[in-house]
């Protein structure tokens, strides 16, 4: 005994220092099988199958119909079920009540969210396994249930024995099986328009597409007149059936009594059905292509005359479906009926349902059909307003043009997308990421900024704007402020400058895909002690060709700049330097200053040397030397004359070199070009 008290001591010890796990890891555990987890009604796996079933739904609605098309007349003689056609239709009804089966045990393991933590946000899901069973059993389980019920295989599986061993008649199973589909059916639209609610509930719409929302609406309205068809064929096989029963009660006293048997196609072999046969006249009387006859078959005349409960599955089928499609759309104003209770009944009920299903085909279509083209209306509107507003302003015929241009080209460079507003209303991370996603790969294409790390590109892609700009189009004019650089991705920008508009200075570039304009604003943005006040423009851009781009304005540049010191490196210094047209142009601007100083200097010291070279020549005799004398003060007079204007060129280069830069033409020395600035270079310390 005092042995099992040890044992059982150490064991609970034991126990109590063993990691056991919780209840909720059993049931929400990523190691449990999938019947253990309880699902997220909003999650990914049950919106996917809400879909699923919906699909299989419509089909439900589809099948359960067709086991109205089972009963047939043959010949106008007889009546007989086609049991070929139960069996294919049982088939599929199995099938689909299996998707019905699985939604009930969907049901029993999705959590809901409390009514009490809807006051924010999407509010408390509940996970209990057991609140989740009690929840589902008091609302929808029933419905469910009933929807799912395999009541018409059942039916057709006692029927079909009962029929063949001459126990019931045909008319009687199709009595049953047709008042089984009506209860069912109720049930099944009860199960398929919250189903649909839900869909639209968590993902926005039923359909992705306004094609294919417009062909889900009218695949609903030709499932609508597929009942109606279906229905009506069943009520015209059962109002033939009802002629022949008044007919055989009349004939009930005579030498050859008729029998309701007499009417199935089981029957047909006994000898008493042949010999009443060869004296009735219930099928002369009951022949509807016969105008003399005392019966009226009202709205079901045209099942008899085009022989339609006598046809092919196929051909009765489609006879049917037109037949409800037809009366559907016109609201049943072509019916001539009787004042049978039945047939009132269905003409009014094919009425409101035309009235109805009819409008909500063209609403819903019409929504779906003009959300393909509202953003379309809408640029029709807004072009129409900008020429009523270009006509009311009297703009001038060149200027209408280049408005009528953009507007053109941001229609089919956007289609009418705010991307602006989109990007705005998303969270932080994700713009980040779809930034990047846009921009990450065309910013690197620019060559200074494929020197940047990856953070700092980030923080760059972030800020980018998109711009677009048609032909013809000035981005900014020489001592303009620059407001934003503008890097790029498609198209060619002239960059021109005339150093201030002085006369006889004139530089142009083109800029391609990969370049960049508005380098003045990046050297702004690094200067510490920046001004509030931007810089000008030392250069006029304007677009060659239709221009998309991006564009980094003057508030976003600088604060990457002042966020990232790794903006001020030598390393990202020299690379501006090196891709930046205008420091391009100053420097190849000043090794052409540099060497037409170069040449000057040379051609000074030549002529010094020829000048030295001519007074170390000693003369002959006297007279020589008198007459080289002569010729030696005219010629002195000219050189000196020449010395002295190139002493003082020599001189005014040497004093204007450290603050302008002068250009002299080959062909004419006389051209005088004005002076060109260095940049201003930042303070990188």
């Amino acid at each position: 005994m005092s042995m099992m008290n040890n044992f059982h001591r150490e064991s609970t010890k034991l126990l109590q220092h063993l990691p056991l796990p919780k209840p909720s890891s059993l049931i929400y555990g990523n190691n449990q099988p999938w019947w253990c987890q309880i699902l997220d009604p909003n999650g990914e796996i049950v919106t996917k199958w809400n879909q699923i079933f919906l699909v299989t739904s419509l089909i439900a609605l589809f099948v359960d119909p067709l086991f109205f098309y089972l009963p047939n007349i043959r010949a106008e003689s007889c009546m007989y079920t086609d049991f070929a056609l139960a069996i294919i239709v049982i088939l599929v009804r199995s099938i689909v009540d299996l998707f019905s089966a699985l939604q009930i045990l969907m049901k029993f393991r999705t959590s809901y969210v409390a009514t009490s933590s809807r006051v924010f946000g999407k509010g408390e899901l509940v996970r209990d396994p057991r609140k989740i069973v009690i929840r589902y059993l008091k609302t929808d389980f029933v419905i469910d249930l009933a929807a799912a019920l395999p009541l018409p295989q059942f039916v057709v599986y006692l029927a079909m024995p009962l029929v063949r061993t001459h126990t019931r008649s045909a008319a009687h199973t199709n009595h049953a099986i047709s008042l089984v589909i009506i209860l069912q059916y109720v049930p099944r639209l009860v199960v398929i328009f919250p189903l649909n609610s839900r869909i639209v509930k968590n993902t926005g719409v039923v359909a992705k597409t306004a094609w294919s929302g417009a062909a889900y609406n009218l695949l609903l309205y030709m499932l609508a007149s597929h009942v109606l068809g279906a229905a009506w064929y069943l009520m015209s096989v059962e109002r033939h059936f009802s002629c022949w029963k008044q007919q055989c009660r009349k004939e009930q006293h005579g030498r050859t009594p008729c029998s309701i048997q007499y009417f199935d196609c089981l029957h047909f072999p006994d000898a008493r059905t042949v010999a009443w046969l060869n004296s009735t006249k219930v099928y002369r009387n009951c022949n509807a292509r016969i105008k003399s006859t005392d019966f009226d078959f009202g709205m079901f005349a045209d099942a008899f005359k085009d022989q339609v409960t006598s046809a092919d599955f196929v051909d009765k089928y489609f006879y049917c479906l037109w037949w409800g499609l037809k009366n559907l759309s016109s609201y049943g104003q072509g019916l001539n009926t009787t004042t049978y209770v039945i047939e009132t009944i269905f003409s009014s009920l094919i009425c409101l349902m035309g009235l109805v299903f009819f409008s909500l085909l063209i609403g819903n279509m019409q929504t779906y059909l003009q959300s393909m083209s509202a953003r379309l209306e809408e640029w029709r509107i807004r072009r129409r307003d900008t020429e009523e507003w270009m006509r009311h302003r009297q703009l001038p015929p060149d200027l209408q043009d280049r408005i009528r241009r953009f507007v053109q080209y941001k229609w089919l460079a956007t289609k009418g997308v705010e991307e602006e507003d989109i990007l705005q209303s998303l969270p932080l991370d994700l713009r980040r990421q779809i930034q990047s996603h846009l921009c990450l790969s065309l910013v690197r294409r620019v060559p200074f900024f494929s020197q940047m790390d990856d953070q700092l590109l980030d923080a760059i892609c972030e800020r980018l704007v998109s711009s677009l700009n048609t032909k013809d189009t000035y981005i900014v004019r020489e001592g303009d402020p620059v407001n934003e650089m503008l890097f790029i991705i498609r198209g060619q920008l002239e960059s021109s400058t005339t150093n201030g508009g002085r006369s006889g200075f004139f530089n142009s570039i083109t800029l391609k895909p990969g370049d960049f304009c508005g380098e003045e604003l990046l050297t702004w943005a690094l200067m510490p002690a920046s001004n509030v006040n931007l810089p000008a423009s030392t250069r006029t851009v304007k677009s060659i060709t239709e221009v998309e781009a991006f564009a980094l304005r003057s508030e976003d540049l600088k604060f990457v700049a002042n966020q990232f010191k790794r903006l001020h490196s030598k390393k990202l210094q020299h690379a501006f330097r090196y891709y930046s047209h205008q420091w391009r142009t100053w420097g190849a601007c000043y090794i052409q200053a540099a060497w037409r100083r170069w040449k000057r200097r040379k051609l000074a010291d030549e002529l010094a040397r020829l000048e030295s070279l001519y007074y170390m020549q000693w003369p002959e005799d006297e007279d020589e030397y008198a007459d080289k004398q002569e010729s030696k003060a005219s010629e002195n007079a000219q050189q000196l004359g020449a010395t002295i204007l190139a002493s003082k060129f020599a001189a005014n280069t040497r004093r204007g070199a450290a603050q302008k830069v002068t250009f002299v033409e080959p062909n004419d020395s006389s051209l005088r070009l004005p002076q060109i600035f260095k940049p201003d270079e930042p303070d990188f310390s």
